[in-house]
């Protein structure tokens, strides 16, 4: 009888085979990294037979760890070089800063929920030991280690904060994320720092749930 190791380990082959290459994901890297990392590792009990589905996986708090194509294709459109400067803005437990570490880059990974914060402070010094890992305010990003080659949202939003975009390195900076419409469809961007600012290109429809911390408050009606 396979053990819960084997498993697992099958169904993340599994992810691979059958949500992330029939996807056109080409990156060896990326499909590397995919088969290779734990994902069970980086979620509650409550919801580890959730680990290799293909949906985004509820975390508790309104947030989610993204659905594993969605975060594939999300990376590949980033162009990865390798050694690449990274933040990851709403980390979550880790996972996809692990995903970006096994790239060959150097990721910050940004979270402010504490509750997903010490899954990821308990896992990622086993997985992924280079990531940093800091705590604070998801709209401020991380100013003191731009500016930043790549950015990752992982979640939607209505809009991609001024705060962020300001990181991104103006040469060679690009901002993966979905972004959230007023007719409820969400699509995948990649963004590009310009000298006019951002210029963004929508890449792929999707159902990413958005981050609630970095939803438009609501406006005032008389």
């Amino acid at each position: 009888m396979a053990t819960q190791s084997e498993l697992f380990a099958d169904a993340r082959n599994r992810m691979v085979d059958s949500q992330i290459r029939p996807n056109r994901v080409t990156d060896p890297r990326i499909l590397s990294a995919m088969r290779r990392l734990p994902r069970e590792r980086f979620l509650p009990a409550a919801v580890l037979p959730l680990a290799y589905a293909d949906e985004d996986v509820p975390l508790g708090n309104g947030r989610y760890m993204m659905e594993p194509m969605v975060l594939a294709k999300l990376l590949q459109a980033a162009d990865l070089q390798g050694n690449e400067r990274v933040l990851i803005v709403g980390a979550g437990t880790g996972y996809s800063a692990a995903v970006l570490a096994a790239c060959g880059c150097r990721v910050t990974a940004l979270e402010e929920d504490a509750a997903l914060l010490a899954i990821a402070n308990a896992v990622l010094p086993i997985e992924a030991p280079g990531v940093t890992l800091v705590s604070g305010p998801l709209g401020a990003g991380w100013p003191s280690q731009a500016p930043y080659d790549v950015i990752l949202i992982e979640g939607a939003v209505p809009e991609i904060p001024p705060a962020l975009a300001a990181q991104l390195h103006q040469e060679s900076g690009r901002l993966l994320t979905a972004i959230c419409g007023e007719d409820r469809t969400t699509q995948a961007v990649q963004a590009e720092a310009t000298g006019s600012g951002l210029s963004i290109c929508p890449i792929f429809d999707c159902g990413t749930p958005p981050i609630p911390s970095l939803r438009k408050a609501p406006a005032f009606a008389f």
